[in-house]
């Protein structure tokens, strides 16, 4: 009806044009010669009718008008023709809307409308219906389980957050792995008015695993249909999507289509845009009962309210039970059922037009549904082969999935002015830290990036390793940005053990990051490999934060503290094993330094032995790590004895000692104060020491640290005086509160560091 009434709006427009531009243009014309509504006074010789000013003057008149006049001609010409398309075309919307097709029309609510607000649907005037309230909340439903399907729903969100205006609350139903990678995000990111509230799945799988099916979503792609047993009773209305979504426009006009059922519509889906339900598409194809084509699954308007009055339960698992006999198993999983339902109760379905769920599988024909459609509201990848699915548009799909999986969240932090939000503790206590900051202090940007919220992504990659039953197990901890990603496959292969990295990058450099480990042998050949995504914020490399973020999510009772730029000797990893029990790292706190050298060469034969790497040192094709630039870091070491030494042996701490060592997990974090370069390490193995570990130094165990460019950090660090006096302004506090916490044992480090 939408339709039509366009129609009519197009028609009558390009009508009173036609009648009324002629008349308008004259009254322009007649006007001129008017000056603030009195006529034109002439002089004199100007009014004569033979003189020459006069000839001049009348002759210019008749050239602008004529002129003037081709003009209107051709603007008149123009809107006869568009008058003409738009009387031909009238029969074809008229046809549209009732015919079954994928038009912009379709549905049993006709056309949804656009920003300024939402047109009814189900009515044949064309008022409107009230927009959304400002403020009003917005609930979404998501089910997501497992590491891929985490990382999915970041770019759903991302692309509902670009385009809302009001505030959100999510409900995810998730399983242990997605609650934990969410809750963190979630979290970290901090976006103003929007809640998170999280349902476990796994307790919600006794009630859907008695139906066997066939979908790669397996038993959570079962969940939406105990949602009205799940959510809060008092929930009455809520948007449910699956994971594979993307929005091209305000959510708020989808939750306005609510207002359009009627009766006891208490269901909102989208037709499906496949044959799949017709049973056609090859031989013997057997689907399950549904509605014509049925309908898709992938977004959802419950009425909950009603859903449960209706005994909503009860009812899809009557209908569930009955098909399972002659069907066996589901092959769609929900949707099977959602459709079979319908199928009994047609009267329970609004169907909603088809931009708001255009779907992209395989034998879609959603082609018929956006060559119609200008204004796509909902993008939905639902075939396992994703963004790989064949459609001969799919390109320009796939440009606009990227622009939000790129995208950088952190602009996403965006306030809504007028509504007020619930108190955030964490934001509060961010803005107090901050607002006791003295911004005009020359070192304000140091002190802030201590407490920068870092929005962080755990688990970016599938994660599965179960630690050793023995109890001795380790964890190699190291961090990086996307400079060093080279690194990653070699020390895969010199560390066999568990790994956990945590990665500097922006939003478009984690894909980036994906594609590089997907097409890895090496990386995707090993699951005990944690990677977790800081994402870039700030001017400055956040180093003790990403190695705080890599010791915090470690399931082994032991950690090895490296650098992403250090290969560790092949068989490190079972000797630390053995280390951790001969030194009785368990009862004890002991700090095992693994020795640190350095190669000049980009090409290395790896040392295979501590005899082979004795040879190298002798022939200088490896040296002590730093020796010739920083001595000190890793002189207590005491590498002369080293070289002779068949046991572990005790060396005291010194001054600006920063080993690398093998560690409890229970050991104190890193301090963040410390960014970029300096001091990252030295104030962390100056903690350790004021706690009383013990340094001891493991005789047949070596790591080599490979050559690359200077990092950014030490440029600047070389280069800018003002950074190296706030660093040692840095320094200087973190003694200070080092001798406050520890008290009169602390103060060998300021005799220390003034006679150093």
């Amino acid at each position: 009806m939408l339709g039509i009434c366009r129609g009519r709006r197009k028609f009558l427009a390009a009508s009173l044009t036609v009648l009324f531009v002629p008349a308008i243009t004259w009254i322009y014309l007649f006007a001129g010669s008017f000056e603030d509504g009195k006529p034109v006074s002439l002089s004199p010789i100007e009014s004569q009718p033979h003189s020459p000013r006069y000839m001049a003057s009348s002759q210019r008149e008749r050239e602008s008008l004529e002129v003037r006049m081709r003009e209107v001609e051709e603007e008149n010409r123009v809107l006869r023709k568009q008058l003409s398309l738009a009387q031909s075309r009238s029969p074809a919307h008229h046809h549209g809307n009732h015919s079954k097709t994928y038009s912009m029309e379709e549905g049993t609510g006709d056309s949804e409308s656009l920003r300024a607000g939402i047109v009814a649907g189900n009515s044949s005037e064309c008022g409107q219906q009230p927009a959304v309230e400002k403020c009003e909340t917005i609930h979404v439903a998501i089910v997501c389980a497992g590491y891929n399907a985490s990382r999915d729903v970041v770019t759903l969100v991302k692309s509902v957050l670009f385009h809302r205006r009001n505030p959100l609350h999510f409900h995810l139903i998730a399983d242990a792995i997605a609650k934990q990678i969410l809750a963190t995000l979630f979290q970290t990111w901090m976006v103003p008015a929007v809640r998170i509230d999280f349902y476990d799945a796994d307790e919600l799988k006794s009630e859907v695993s008695w139906i066997p099916n066939k979908h790669y979503s397996g038993i959570y792609g079962l969940m939406k249909l105990v949602l009205t047993k799940t959510l809060p009773s008092n929930l009455e209305r809520v948007i449910v999507l699956d994971t594979d979504i993307t929005f091209a426009t305000d959510i708020a006009e989808l939750w306005a289509v609510f207002h359009k059922f009627k009766g006891q519509q208490v269901l909102g889906l989208v037709e499906n845009q496949s044959d799949w339900y017709l049973g056609n598409l090859w031989k013997n194809h057997r689907p399950w009962p549904a509605l014509g084509r049925g309908y898709n699954t992938g977004v959802i308007l419950l009425l909950l309210d009603k859903l449960r009055k209706m005994k909503w339960e009860q009812m899809w698992r009557l209908t569930a039970e009955r098909e399972l006999m002659s069907m066996l198993s589901t092959s769609l999983a929900d949707q099977d059922i959602f459709n079979a339902v319908i199928k009994q109760n047609p009267f329970l379905v609004y169907q909603l037009p088809c931009f708001w769920n255009v779907q992209l599988s395989d034998h879609t024909r959603s082609e018929q549904c956006y060559r119609d459609v200008s204004d796509l509201k909902v993008i939905h990848w639902n075939s396992p082969k994703k963004l790989r699915v064949k459609n001969k548009h799919v390109e320009f799909f796939r440009n606009l999935y990227l622009t939000f999986l790129e995208y950088d969240g952190n602009l996403l932090r965006r306030e809504l002015f007028g509504c007020p939000s619930e108190t955030d503790v964490n934001s509060e206590n961010l803005q107090k830290q901050l607002s006791e900051l003295d911004e005009d202090d020359l070192c304000y940007e140091f002190r802030r990036e201590r407490f920068t919220v870092h929005r962080t992504h755990l688990y970016f990659l599938h994660y599965e390793y179960e630690p050793a039953s023995d109890n001795t197990d380790v964890t190699l901890v190291a961090q990086l940005s996307m400079d060093r990603l080279q690194m990653l496959e070699a020390i895969c292969k010199h560390w066999e053990g568990p790994i956990s990295l945590a990665l500097y990058l922006s939003d478009a450099e984690a894909q980036q990051f994906l594609r590089y480990a997907q097409g890895s042998e090496v990386l995707m050949s090993r699951h005990n490999v944690g990677y977790h995504i800081v994402y870039k914020e700030g001017q400055f490399y956040p180093v003790n934060l990403l190695r705080n973020v890599a010791m915090k999510h470690i399931s082994t009772p032991y950690m090895f503290l490296s650098d992403i730029d250090f290969l560790p000797m092949y068989g490190l990893y079972e000797y630390l094993r053995k280390s951790v029990i001969q030194l009785d790292l368990a009862n004890t706190k002991k700090a095992l330094i693994v020795p640190a050298f350095e190669t000049l060469r980009y090409r290395l034969s790896f040392p295979k032995s501590k005899a082979e790497l004795l040879s190298m040192l002798d022939m200088g094709t490896l040296f002590t790590f730093r020796y010739h630039v920083w001595t000190k870091g890793h002189a207590p070491t005491n590498f002369a004895k080293w070289r002779t030494a068949t046991t572990p042996y005790r060396v005291e701490w010194e001054a600006d000692f920063e080993p690398y060592v093998v560690v409890r997990k229970d050991c104190p974090e890193y301090d963040r104060r410390f960014v970029g370069f300096g001091w990252n390490k030295v104030a962390h193995i100056m903690e350790l020491d004021a706690q009383e570990y013990e340094f001891t130094v493991l005789p047949n165990a070596y790591m080599i640290h490979m050559p690359h460019a200077p990092s950014f950090d030490i440029t600047k660090f070389r280069s800018n005086k003002q950074y190296r006096i706030c660093l040692k302004t840095l320094k200087e506090e973190f003694q200070q509160d080092m001798s406050r916490h520890y008290g009169f044992a602390a103060l060998k480090y300021l005799t220390a560091e003034n006679n150093s």
